[in-house]
């Protein structure tokens, strides 16, 4: 019966009800039902009828103002029932069956301010989701003669946004890919990781040499940041089968071939951008079938009980099959699963394969010239 006078109480609207309202709802009917029952076996009066009033505070905690003001009309029909039930109303009767009514309203206003709160929280971070995809463009599947899959692996809801960052072009010197990790979160780091993406974007077809790329972000960094803020960055040029590497401050890449997984360490050390950063190219022979594991520190960082995401031990199995996408999704499961689901930050992962190299093609000859060129 109590469960009827709930549905035809508490509008349903257009719109399924969410969880929260159907968790606030189930709360709160369970508060009633207990108390009734206690109320029913006492039948020496109206002695818990002032705990009805609980329920509606119990729904504002997780449904929407409407369900509360729904739940306090049942509340205050039960707590009025059991109050003409008796003998007589007393005073404290009345009190408590008032003090319902009151209790309800009050919890209303607080489930409003709740939801009106929890709205703006969840526009906000919209906005700031929709900002870092406009920063980050999408990759692939095909870059020059590369096959290259991104992926942006978001840490729990109530982490900040990041600033990971990725890219690959193809320029006039080959395929040219970025991945950086902006220091701190928040739009900040996202108004950072567009500056740096911006100049790449532009320099990456202007500089014959990676390290005048890097000089050249170097400077927008340091023109855009403070004095403790910084960017890491690893820069990888494949041009005819070589691919070049350098390396600001940043994990090093992960090379994958027949089985094996080769960490492309830098031949030295260098800062990350912003601290302006001298790099020393490394230079590898590329082979057909090869693969290529960009990432940034939050995959490294990864951990369960103390324990770190085994990268290097399981990267093979996870991205040696299927396309660089299927790869990718295999690695994000995987590490989904050993944190059980949170992450303590943002993961960008970029990876890609060598296939071969690009094969040389002559242009047609138009038709009218054919005979030209017979002749």
């Amino acid at each position: 019966m109590l469960f009827r006078v709930a549905m035809h109480i508490i509008p349903t609207g257009r719109r399924p009800m969410s969880s929260g309202s159907r968790a606030g709802i189930g709360a709160a009917l369970v508060l009633l039902a207990l108390v009734s029952a206690v109320e029913l076996a006492d039948g020496s009066g109206t002695n818990y009828v002032g705990l009805v009033a609980a329920a509606p505070f119990l729904a504002a905690a997780f449904a929407s103002w409407r369900v509360v003001l729904g739940v306090g009309a049942v509340a205050t029909i039960v707590g009025g029932a059991f109050a003409l039930t008796g003998q007589m109303v007393s005073i404290a009767t009345a009190i408590n069956v008032i003090g319902i009514g009151l209790a309800t309203g009050l919890a209303g206003a607080v489930a409003a301010i709740r939801q009106r709160q929890a709205e703006r929280i969840a526009e906000l971070s919209k906005l700031a989701s929709v900002a870092q995809q406009a920063v980050l463009r999408p990759l692939g599947p095909q870059v020059g003669t590369l096959a290259v899959a991104g992926r942006y692996i978001s840490a729990t809801a109530a982490a900040d946004i990041g600033g990971d960052l990725y890219e690959a072009l193809d320029t006039p010197y080959g395929v040219r890919m970025i991945i950086g990790d902006v220091r701190g979160k928040g739009l900040d780091a996202v108004r950072l990781a567009s500056i740096v993406l911006g100049s790449y974007r532009h320099v990456a077809y202007e500089r014959a040499d990676l390290r005048a790329i890097v000089a050249d972000l170097d400077r927008a960094v340091a023109r855009s940041v403070g004095d403790e803020d910084f960017v890491t960055a690893a820069l990888v040029e494949e041009r005819g089968g070589t691919l070049t590497i350098v390396n600001c401050g940043h994990p090093a890449p992960l090379l994958l071939r027949r089985g094996q997984v080769i960490p492309l360490e830098p031949p030295a050390p260098a800062p990350p951008l912003g601290f302006m950063p001298v790099v020393r190219p490394r230079v590898e022979r590329l082979e057909p079938g090869d693969r290529l594991l960009l990432f940034t520190d939050g995959l490294g960082e990864a951990r369960r009980e103390g324990e770190f995401f085994p990268t290097a031990d399981r990267a093979w199995r996870l991205l040696g099959h299927g396309t660089v996408g299927d790869g990718l999704a295999s690695l994000e499961t995987a590490l989904v699963e050993w944190v059980y689901g949170r992450l303590d930050d943002d993961i960008a992962l970029v990876l890609m394969e060598y296939s071969g190299p690009r094969p040389v093609t002559t242009g047609a000859v138009p038709s009218w010239e054919v005979g030209a060129v017979e002749s």
